[in-house]
């Protein structure tokens, strides 16, 4: 099956694909709401409104299965994030991205993904605090980004601890919005 074909489901309980925004560049990230990253969804609205003209969608899939950071309901997330942060890109509803209740979508993207850009210090953070990180390959922790091109194909990968402000994801995504389907 192709990635895009994948069926998700809206925060709203709508069932649908990520192909609703083929032909666009989709930024994929595990989110979650009480997590020391979750600042980034800060970034991440800042990156979505400068760039969703261009063709930019950033689809949030909230995650609990890191030290339960993202405990709440569909529409106690979504709440949460248009408060907080005036979120307007789509949130979907809330998926395991790792272990055996690890969405299909997930295992396709860790699956087929490339290395993933910046990794390291993250994880020798989480090591040295005795908190287990799963394989290399694995979803290290919350916002880890998968990069997917107009084609629906994974152009990059990015750490959890790579900001929306990197030079690295913003050129990746600069790379991809040039691109034609």
């Amino acid at each position: 099956m192709e990635l895009l074909d994948i069926p998700v489901k809206r925060a709203d309980g709508h069932e649908t694909t990520l192909s609703d925004y083929s032909g666009k560049v989709i930024l994929v990230v595990n989110v979650a709401s009480k997590c020391g990253l979750t600042r980034q969804y800060e970034g991440l609205e800042k990156l979505y409104r400068e760039n969703r003209d261009a063709g930019l969608v950033i689809a949030a899939f909230p995650a609990n299965d890191f030290k339960g950071q993202e405990p709440g309901s569909d529409a106690e997330i979504v709440a949460f994030c248009t408060s907080t942060y005036d979120v307007q890109f789509p949130i979907f509803s809330k998926i395991s991205v790792k272990g055996d209740e690890k969405h299909p979508l997930y295992r396709q993207l860790i699956a087929s993904s490339p290395e993933t850009i910046g990794d390291g210090p993250m994880r020798e953070m989480l090591q040295a605090r005795g908190i287990p990180v799963g394989e290399n390959g694995e979803i290290l922790w919350n916002f880890e980004k998968f990069l997917l091109g107009r084609d629906g194909k994974i152009a990059a990968r990015f750490a959890p601890d790579v900001t929306p402000d990197d030079p690295r994801l913003v050129a990746a995504i600069a790379k991809e919005l040039a691109r034609t389907a």
